[in-house]
């Protein structure tokens, strides 16, 4: 290759040399020696770099080659691929760096501003300590909740009488014979949950826990996983016989979601998410009320707390919490910013197709949601906080600790909120495990009270492997994949003639029927193994059988420690390393990976030698350490022994149970003892609602709590008198109305009586056969009432019969939307209700014309108030809205306003004058959670609003609070939508209700508000839905009857 000689000459010299020497250390250095080895320092530095295998195979196929011409064109074709390879890395490290630093800049910025909201200045406390358990934030003023221990939460716990709620849905799960390994979605994660669900079942003071997942009925997988429920029956039953009651226990409750006749893997069943939410809530609420009936006196006794476990479990955890006001919890498990560091920097692929194989970008959101919604986020080690979660804006260490430091001095936060992390490692069941005493040169001896047992069948299929079985077996158990970094402990064993000698080596990697048959990742790690295998000769010295059961892992262990052997977790990064701990538990010294959980699992049992994964010779010499010094195995072995009690499921299950005890309790707050689901008779609504005409909540006054004063967001709505006892009043009012109170003074308005009326129950919703929900996101007045009219006209005989409700949902004020229903000619009592302002409000018509058009629902407030952040909140939207005007308009001229007479308690809404130039609502987004402020940021009306919610609220969420508060099913309603609508509209169109998108209408949004997001529509909304119809455009009522006839609404 003319002009580039010295590349010529580098590959001549690695074809000359020839293979390398076994010091895995040479240098440019140890040319002058004659040690230099050109073809090593090629692959390890060049290849191994990118996890570039096809480039070696080149080089392996160019030393064979005899004809100088073949071999100089793959030569030139390999200098190129060098070439590139380089430019690649260099691009990486680039990139990577100029993201470390922008990250930095922001959180900085971040912290500043924060800090600057806090009034009081940085005492010695705030500055803060090394990250621990991080407390969480509830009421930002009220005083810091007393630390609650695990021996003092047992005596709290007896008789109380729990129901817990456990969150996991990808692969395949089951009580027994799980099938781990089976797959990458049916991994520790899955062994992980039931044992937790199990032993939290047996645990005093819960009475029921559930572990909702994923119901497939397949023919390529076990009939069991079809089943809807499966009891987990308890390890140590004896002891919990007093707990044992009618629903008590430990349960699998698989949710039918996504395709019915097929498993698939997790990254496609983000679009079916609220589907499974809808599901879950149903069985939540229906086993609420029969554990209420059984333990609650009547009343419903609602989950103490739901856990999530994965991103996507998250996600729906979240939407569960949020339509249930109840406490969440959240366990990663793995986290998607650290995978998506991990594959940028192998550099095989780029950041699209990272996100189009892994849904990375999808599965980070939803990791972010899960930190604005969670009490308490579970790990299993230090380094996951203070490596993996730092990378996420929802969570900052140092400012975590300021907020913390003025929580302990009962400071206000300024509605800032961070999770508190608690690192509570998984445990184990040990009371079955004997570990091994005998050992493979003399056996333990049978008598007649203890007859010697015959060897697992498992034994002897691992030992057919082995020339001398009786030397000490080195064990691995991992799947194949790459992370795992199974090879370079092969190439460890292969190349350390010592280690050879001593010991075998034991491969346990998952089950396979053929290599064929198995994922391209997983197949060519194996086959990497097997080439390894064959390069150093090591048959007769290494097993790796194709089958085993998850019952025949303990014996595999046993095996390991009957040889005096070894465990070893070469893995790059392992976020916990549960089969240390089971090793351990079964007297086996460990040799595992420094990066990760490993750490501390070492740092309690102290039984063996942590070691760099990427360090070939450091893994040889520590495994070798162990097997030859028989003094340091023994002593490896006691440690472990006698520390893993700290490991087990009840030590766990005490953390984990005094954790959520020191949540502050919520649940839905109209379950009052004075709220039964039958009214009486002695009270009329017009008497109730005259009441609140009395305390200026008459919307003639204050058409939906919106405030006249430019600075109105810092109060609730202000109240004449503002008394507790006028306050008081406002409730046993509302209370009053929405228990259905049947009007005994008066016989309706003028109007003509209709189905709103005719019953005296309150709201009509309740009494629908369907309801049709209005959430067309039309930019002017006229799209929305021509829609609204075509819909009406539909279904006209239906409307007039009262079989069908209507709701509307759109990002106007309570104000807006009566201007719009005077201008249209409608009357409020066309609608059972009105989900105003993107979220945030809930209202129901009034039917008492007197008393004002509408009722507003306080108990939605009180639901969705979580974290809300008020003028902590407000203060830095209107620094944003200043920085947008001086970093994007040259002429100073506004471009984001504060709307002060459209914002509400619940939500602070801004103009923007230059839709196309105002950022993107992802970075809105990024800047809130980079200060701790927890909300949820709409564009809204082709970007010209933008409305700031609470965090758990959407016109989504309020569909569901409908079905929680007043029972209307979800799966009989219909949502109508244009093509697009506001950034919330990808949460009108998944769930268990229907959807008609009517074409053509709300276009305009497509482009200029979500062409900015992180992940594709197709990453959030079903395609192709039996749930979902699209009518034709310019459609008619015909067209719309048809479409509402095709998802079986109506009759043909």
């Amino acid at each position: 290759m003319a002009g580039n000689d010295w590349i010529n000459s580098y590959l001549e010299a690695i074809l000359d040399v020839g293979p390398g020497l076994d010091d895995a250390r040479s240098s440019l250095l140890l040319r002058e020696r004659g040690r230099f080895t050109p073809s090593r320092y090629f692959v390890e530095e060049v290849i191994t770099g990118f996890d570039e295998t096809d480039l070696h195979r080149s080089w392996v196929r160019a030393v064979a080659t005899r004809s100088p011409q073949e071999r100089n064109t793959r030569l030139e074709n390999m200098c190129w691929r060098i070439w590139n390879l380089a430019r690649q890395k260099k691009q990486l490290e680039g990139e990577e760096a100029q993201r470390n630093a922008k990250r930095r800049i922001e959180r900085e910025r971040g912290r500043r501003e924060a800090t600057a909201d806090m009034s009081e200045d940085l005492s010695e406390g705030e500055k803060g300590d090394a990250v621990t358990d991080m407390s969480a934030h509830g009421e930002s003023t009220r005083a810091r909740l007393p630390r609650i221990h695990s021996v003092d939460v047992m005596e709290t716990l007896k008789g109380k009488k729990l129901y817990i709620v456990l969150v996991s849905l990808h692969g395949l799960i089951r009580s027994e014979n799980m099938e781990l390994g089976r797959d990458s979605d049916t991994g520790g994660q899955v062994k992980y949950v039931v044992e937790l669900a199990r032993a939290l079942g047996s645990m005093p003071g819960v009475y029921r826990v559930d572990l909702l997942t994923r119901q497939v009925s397949s023919p390529d997988v076990d009939w069991s996983y079809g089943e809807p429920t499966e009891m987990l029956t308890p390890r140590n039953s004896d002891d919990f016989m007093d707990e044992i009651g009618e629903s008590s226990g430990a349960y699998i409750v698989r949710i039918p979601f996504g395709p019915r006749d097929k498993y698939i893997p997790k990254e496609l069943l983000w679009p079916h998410i609220p589907e499974f939410v809808d599901g879950a809530l149903n069985h939540i609420i229906q086993m609420s009320n029969v554990l209420g009936e059984q333990i609650g006196g009547g009343k419903p006794v609602w989950p103490a707390a739901i856990h999530g476990h994965y991103a996507d479990a998250g996600d729906a955890v979240a939407l569960l919490s949020g339509a249930l006001n109840v406490p969440m919890l959240f366990t990663g498990h793995s986290l998607g910013r650290d995978k998506l560091e991990q594959l940028l920097k192998q550099g095989r692929l780029s950041r699209d197709e990272i996100n189009t194989t892994y849904k990375i970008m999808r599965r980070i959101e939803a990791e972010e949601l899960s930190l604005d919604s969670s009490e308490i986020v579970i790990t299993s080690t230090r380094q996951e906080i203070d490596e993996q979660w730092r990378l996420y804006d929802g969570f900052d260490p140092i400012l975590e600790r300021k907020l913390r430091a003025r929580i302990k001095r009962n400071v206000s936060c300024y509605g800032r909120f961070m999770p508190r992390m608690v690192i509570i490692p998984p445990g184990m069941e040990f009371h079955h495990i004997v570990p091994q005493e005998g050992d493979m040169d003399g056996e333990l001896e049978g008598n007649e009270d203890h007859p010697a047992s015959p060897d697992p069948p498992i034994w002897s299929e691992i030992m057919r492997f082995f020339t001398n079985p009786r030397k000490p077996m080195i064990l691995a158990l991992a799947r194949p994949d790459p992370k795992k970094n199974i090879t370079t402990l092969v190439k460890a064993f292969g190349e350390c003639r010592p280690l050879r000698e001593l010991a075998n080596l034991t491969l346990i990697m998952g089950n396979r029927d053929g290599i064929d048959e198995m994922s391209s990742t997983s197949a060519s790690v194996l086959l990497s193994a097997l080439k390894l295998i064959d390069k150093y000769d090591l048959y007769g010295q290494v097993a790796y059988p194709k089958h085993h059961k998850q019952a025949d892992v303990p014996d595999i262990y046993r095996l390991a420690a009957k040889t005096k052997g070894v465990f070893i977790n070469p893995a790059f990064i392992e976020p916990f390393g549960l089969t240390l701990i089971e090793a351990a538990a079964h007297g086996l010294p460990i040799v595992a990976t420094k990066n990760g959980g490993p750490v501390d699992i070492h740092r309690v049992l102290d039984n063996g030698v942590l070691v760099d994964p990427h360090d070939q010779q450091s893994i040889a010499d520590a495994l070798l350490k162990l097997v030859a010094d028989k003094q340091l195995w023994a002593r490896c072995r006691q440690n472990g022994l006698k520390n893993i009690h700290l490991f087990s499921w009840p030590e766990h299950c005490k953390t984990y149970l005094s954790r959520i005890a020191g949540c502050k309790p919520r649940h839905p707050q109209w379950q009052r003892s004075d709220d039964g689901n039958e009214s009486s008779e002695s009270e009329s609504p017009s008497d109730s609602l005259r009441d609140i005409q009395d305390i200026s909540l008459n919307l003639k006054f204050s058409l939906d709590g919106e405030k006249s004063g430019a600075s109105g967001n810092e109060y609730p709505i202000e109240i004449e008198g503002n008394s507790a006892d006028r306050k008081s009043k406002i409730e046993n009012a509302v209370l009053s109305w929405s228990r259905g109170i049947k009007d005994t003074k008066k016989t309706g308005s003028t109007e003509k009586a209709d189905s709103n009326t005719s019953s005296g129950k309150f709201p009509a919703l309740r009494r629908r056969k369907h309801v049709f929900v209005l959430a067309i996101d039309c930019v002017m007045d006229s799209g929305l009432l021509e829609s609204t009219r075509k819909i009406f006209e539909a279904v006209g005989k239906e409307k007039t019969d009262g079989s069908i409700g209507f709701v509307l949902s759109t990002s106007l004020t309570i104000s807006e939307i009566h201007s719009f229903l005077r201008l249209g000619g409608l009357s409020p009592n066309d609608f059972d209700a009105f989900i105003c302002n993107s979220g945030s409000d809930l209202y129901y018509p009034n039917l008492n014309s007197e008393d004002g058009p509408f009722v507003v629902d306080f108990y939605y407030h009180s639901h969705i108030e979580y974290r809300w952040g008020g003028e902590g909140l407000r203060k830095t939207l209107v620094r944003w809205a200043a920085n947008v005007t001086g970093k994007k308009s040259e002429s100073k001229e506004q471009i984001v306003t504060a709307a002060e007479q459209l914002s509400t308690d619940y939500c602070y809404t801004f103009r923007a004058q230059k839709p196309t130039i105002v950022p993107p609502v992802k970075e809105l987004r990024k800047l809130l959670r980079i200060q701790a402020l927890r909300c949820h940021a709409i564009y809204c009306q082709n970007g010209t609003r933008i409305n700031i919610i609470p965090v758990l609220a959407s016109r989504a969420q309020a569909l569901r609070y409908l079905y929680v508060r007043w029972g209307v099913d979800l799966s009989k309603m219909v949502v109508f939508v244009g093509e697009c609508g506001d950034t919330d509209y990808e949460g009108l169109l998944g769930g268990l209700h229907k959807g008609v998108v009517l074409k053509g209408v709300c276009t305009s949004a497509s482009s200029l508000l979500h062409s900015n997001r992180n992940y594709p529509l197709s990453d959030v909304i079903p395609v192709d839905s039996p749930n979902v119809v699209h009518a034709p455009e310019d459609c008619t009522s015909s067209d719309i009857r048809s479409s509402l006839e095709k998802l079986g609404i109506l009759r043909v």
